[in-house]
């Protein structure tokens, strides 16, 4: 059937686009259109009367306002019916050599003096610009709507600053809506569109946080609902990447290349942590993982437990994605050491610098972590290793948390050979383990005898220090004496040796005061015994004594017999003082 679009002369030309057929009439049509003139005039039959117009732009709608154009008939250009008119004048050469005003005139006045003043109509024909490749390319059309949307989201930011005061005294959710109300409106663009917009508003000056914000939103209206079923499948089959996953590969990876500088606090580290999962879940390139995780390494004593739990989607692989949290970790603890060799000053060295005062809290999240995880039957001991060593001794003031998750892995693999739990078992420091640990640790079974031994020795020489009122002034004394810069060693040596010993020595004052707190702890519990006992005629040597026990190695109602059947009887004893409950059985 074809179609007429005048239909009270009888027409004489037939023009086929896309399989649908327009019987139309010659003059009015070489009269506007080059490329209609130039085929009339090359076929062999003066007379022709059937062309055909390959790949035109916009297919037969298009075609049809072009020629309701050149009938001279009335229809309103619009932001979605502007650009595949430009490129169906630009295809059919309708340009001012044929006639004044002609189609490629009107398209651009519309552009120029309308689309492009307006960030939503802007927004709109590049839209439409999607289906209209490479002939809107070579028009101009996408390029000059990326920098009018770009330029306009300018303007609104100058405008927001007016805004902002007028908006200070309402509700931030009205704020909040009055400042960025164009970040939904990019939310529709394809991103390669969306790549160059927002490539452009950094070149011209939006600021940051604008720009962060509107990559979260873009990254929620593109991703969601992409793998779900994968995360917690236990078969974990991977399915056939299709059209659709990789087109959430390529979202991801040019959204985290967009993402501003890496230090850049404006970006929440729920974001980061959700492009990473989405990243592992699409298989997104290395590089774009590596630099996830690099950012998450600026500000990972900022993170939480629920945010390093990453799911792992490999097959016979651990619950959790290990690995990932391990290299945040080494680029977090590069950027400590860089930072340290840029200092030149004692005043920022030792545990009150901000680099130390991060390590610590990354030690305590690194331990709550390695207890977390441990329970996974399918956790390798290498890996669990690599993340207890890596951190290095001064990250941790107490081991109490990493006594734990040591103490939680051995639970839940019971068929680790004994060299395994001695190799596991070497990372804890038997004298940074508080009183409470101390005597878990001295009644667990599942630990090495030789680990059991070393407790009970630094346990005693901890009760004989706290009779005789030794504080450890030897200790610091020699670590005092040991830290005098060496004349064999060069400047930069001794400077870094005595920032080890600096922080060696605030890092025993910290032990010390846990100490000190634990043995005040004790005092009013034998100050109390003394007051309870004194009234039934116990003199103070009793009640001494008896408080004396209370910060004995063993807990039991006879010391002396506990020591020889306290490991066993542990099991079937059920009724064991402060020890159980520290007790993560």
């Amino acid at each position: 059937m074809k179609t007429r679009i005048f239909s009270d002369v009888a027409g004489d030309i037939t023009i086929a686009v896309d399989g649908e057929s327009f019987l139309l009439h010659k003059f009015p049509l070489v009269s506007r259109s080059g490329k209609i003139r130039k085929m009339v005039a090359d076929g062999k039959d003066s007379n022709i009367s059937k062309l055909e117009l390959l790949n035109f732009p916009g297919g037969p709608q298009t075609f049809e306002l072009a020629m309701k154009f050149c009938y001279g008939m009335n229809f309103e250009i619009t932001t979605t019916n502007v650009a595949p008119l430009r490129c169906a004048a630009e295809y059919l050469e309708m340009t001012e050599d044929y006639r004044e005003e002609n189609l490629i005139a009107r398209t651009e006045v519309y552009l120029n003096e309308v689309a492009v003043l307006s960030l939503e109509k802007s927004v709109e024909v590049l839209c439409t610009c999607e289906t209209l490749c490479p002939i809107a390319e070579e028009v101009g059309i996408p390029n000059r709507c990326v920098e009018a949307i770009a330029m306009n989201a300018c303007k609104e930011q100058l405008v927001s600053g007016l805004s902002r005061l007028d908006c200070d005294g309402e509700s931030t959710e009205l704020k909040s809506g009055c400042l960025e109300w164009w970040i939904e409106d990019l939310s529709v663009l394809r991103i390669d569109y969306y790549q160059k917009v927002i490539c452009a508003m950094g070149r011209i000056g939006v600021r940051p946080n604008s720009i962060v914000e509107s990559l979260i939103y873009y990254a929620q209206a593109s991703l969601k609902g992409i793998g779900k079923c994968q995360i917690w499948n236990p078969v974990r089959m991977k399915p056939n990447p299709g059209m659709a996953e990789n087109d959430q590969k390529t979202i991801v990876e040019i959204l985290v290349n967009l993402l501003p500088t890496e230090k850049s606090s404006s970006i929440p580290l729920s974001f980061l942590f959700g492009m990473l999962r989405m990243a592992i879940m699409v298989e997104a390139t290395i590089a774009c993982r590596f630099d996830l995780e690099r950012r998450i390494a600026f500000r990972l004593e900022m993170v939480s437990l629920d945010d390093l739990l990453i799911p792992s989607l490999r097959t016979g692989d651990s619950l959790f994605d290990v690995d990932s949290v391990h290299r945040i970790l080494v680029n977090f603890l590069q950027q400590i050491e860089d930072e340290e060799n840029e200092d030149c000053g004692y005043e920022s060295d030792g545990l009150g610098s901000l680099g130390h005062c991060s390590l610590l809290k990354v030690g305590q999240l690194i331990d709550t972590y390695l207890a977390e995880i441990a329970p996974d039957p399918y956790l390798n001991l290498q890996k669990f290793i690599a993340m207890i060593e890596i951190l290095p001794d001064y990250s941790r003031v107490i081991d109490d948390g990493l006594y734990r998750a040591i103490d939680i892995y051995l639970k839940a693999h019971p068929m680790l050979s004994d060299y395994e739990c001695k190799k596991l078992c070497k990372f804890i420091n038997c004298q940074k383990l508080s009183q409470e640990a101390s005597n878990h640790a001295a009644q667990n079974e599942r630990l090495p005898v030789q680990m059991a031994v070393r407790v009970l020795y630094f346990e005693q020489l901890r009760l004989k220090n706290a009779l005789s009122g030794s504080s450890g002034d030897g200790f610091l004394s020699q670590k005092i004496s040991s830290g005098v810069p060496s004349a064999a060693m060069s400047p930069r040596d001794n400077y870094a040796s005595l920032r080890r010993e600096n922080r060696e020595l605030k890092l025993e004052i910290s032990r010390m005061r846990v100490r000190l707190s634990e043995l005040e702890k004790e005092q009013m519990f034998m100050k109390q015994g003394m007051l309870d006992k004194s009234g039934n005629g116990k003199t103070f040597l009793t009640s001494l004594s008896k408080g004396i026990g209370r910060i004995g190695i063993f807990s039991g109602p006879a010391g002396g017999k506990r020591q020889k059947s306290g490991r066993k009887s542990r099991g079937s004893d059920g009724k064991t003082g402060r020890s159980r409950r520290y007790s993560v059985s």
